[in-house]
């Protein structure tokens, strides 16, 4: 925790924030996260090179998951798990909501069992054996 930047003149940009914070794999998907508009700082649509501020509330959406943080640290290093962990608080209301899509299954729509749904190529070819279909 020695290079966590923590005083409010030190400077960060957004995606290298998220990407130290561990939001992104990379930098150029935190940028592109930016640029298409599944980022937002304060509730404004921002850009990749945007400073990040102690204080300020990140809104970041994702395929996999939606979740809103305090910023508390400042950092510009990607360094492990746990030390990404203190640049960052999840709000009360992020954390409730995604305990409300846990009980609901809110994300899970597009989720189906094999064999559910459309029959497979093998299922098909049973089907036409049983019935007496042409192959």
């Amino acid at each position: 925790m020695s290079k966590l930047i923590e005083n409010d003149d030190a400077k960060c940009r957004l995606d290298k924030w998220l990407w130290a914070a561990r939001f992104f794999k990379t930098r150029s998907l935190a940028t592109a996260a930016i640029e298409t508009g599944k980022v937002h700082v304060d509730g404004d649509r921002v850009k990749p090179a945007k400073e990040v501020h102690i204080a300020q509330i990140i809104h970041i959406r994702t395929r996999d998951f939606e979740i809103e943080v305090s910023v508390i640290g400042l950092s510009n290093i990607r360094r492990g798990a746990p030390e990404a962990a203190l640049l960052y608080t999840e709000t009360q209301v992020s954390i409730t909501k995604r305990e409300n899509a846990k009980v609901t299954g809110e994300g899970e729509h597009a989720i189906r069992d094999r064999g559910a749904g459309r029959p497979t190529k093998r299922q098909q070819r049973d089907i036409k054996k049983f019935t007496g279909g042409v192959n």
